[in-house]
């Protein structure tokens, strides 16, 4: 009987022990901070909806600036002046400039042309024609001079042959200089100027066309044209003075040279007797196989020139 009660005691024991109050596990671990959570507080009605609708009312309510022209006015002179330039455009600026100054240098030289575009055939071949002469001519002065250096290295009279070359070479600067005459083939060219329109520069162009196509000598009326011959106009109107002396129409050119080379040289377009033409004055032109320029010019001292000594 008492090993029985003792089951039943111990039963009994158990309920006991149950009914004590269990400690919670959370107890038993560290306590930790747990975060302080601020109680909600409702917000009052109509103030964060009027606040986020106020700006973009406002914004709808407030007018809008309008610029006026004259700020428009100003604030494109403000951006243009005073000028701002780069390096970059001061360089393609002058480069645009060069540029615009060799365009306008190939224009003015084409158009100096233009004048030889509209030539007939046989104006241009006449051209070619003197400026053949002038190279033949250039080239038999080359070989005379060559012959002239020969002669004088090979000769055994040295001496006597440079005073025969010099003599000769003395008469071909006197006919240059007008205190010689000269004879040969040539031309004769007549101005008559009725109107009395041909003046001073005219008759420059001229003699400046017959030097440049080859005239060794030349005379206008009683005039010898030389190295320093010059021409004006006459106070009265009528007539031209050369080298100090009144000469009249009919002006005659009586002039030593090459007709083949003359004669075209005077009838390119554009030349001389196409601009006497266009001043109502008529230009005659004859050629000739023996042209004598006997008029003679006075030799002016030299006042402040001398020959260089070598």
């Amino acid at each position: 009987m008492s090993e029985e009660k003792k089951p039943q005691e111990q039963g009994q024991e158990q309920p006991a022990e149950a009914k004590e109050p269990e400690q919670p596990e959370q107890s038993k671990e560290p306590e930790t901070a747990e975060p302080r959570v601020e109680p909600e507080v409702e917000p009052e009605p109509g103030t964060v909806a009027e606040k986020a609708e106020e700006p973009v009312a406002a914004r709808q309510a407030a007018p809008v600036p309008v610029a006026l022209p004259s700020d428009g006015r100003e604030q494109l002179k403000a951006a243009l002046w005073p000028p701002r330039v780069s390096r970059g455009q001061l360089v393609v600026a002058l480069l645009l400039f060069a540029l615009g100054l060799a365009l306008a240098i190939q224009v003015r030289s084409t158009n100096d042309h233009s004048q030889l575009r509209g030539a007939r055939q046989e104006d241009l071949v006449r051209i070619l024609d003197e400026l053949d002469g002038r190279q033949q001519r250039l080239q038999f002065e080359k070989t005379q001079l060559e012959q002239n250096l020969a002669q004088l290295e090979n000769s055994s009279n040295q001496a006597k042959e440079a005073q025969e070359q010099t003599r000769k070479r003395a008469s071909e600067l006197g006919v240059l200089a007008g205190t010689e005459k000269a004879t040969g083939p040539g031309i004769v060219l007549t101005i008559d100027d009725p109107q009395g329109q041909v003046k001073a520069d005219m008759l420059l162009d001229t003699l400046q066309e017959l030097r440049a196509a080859g005239a060794e000598a030349i005379q206008i009326n009683d005039v010898r044209v030389v190295a320093g011959t010059y021409f004006t106009d006459n106070a009265s109107g009528s007539g031209v003075r050369i080298d100090g002396k009144s000469v009249s129409q009919p002006f005659r050119f009586t002039v030593v040279g090459n007709p083949q080379d003359l004669t075209p040289a005077l009838n390119i377009p554009g030349g001389v007797v196409r601009s006497l033409e266009k001043q109502q004055a008529r230009a005659t032109i004859v050629q000739q196989q023996k042209v004598v320029v006997d008029v003679l010019a006075t030799p002016r001292p030299l006042q402040y020139g001398k020959p260089a000594a070598k």
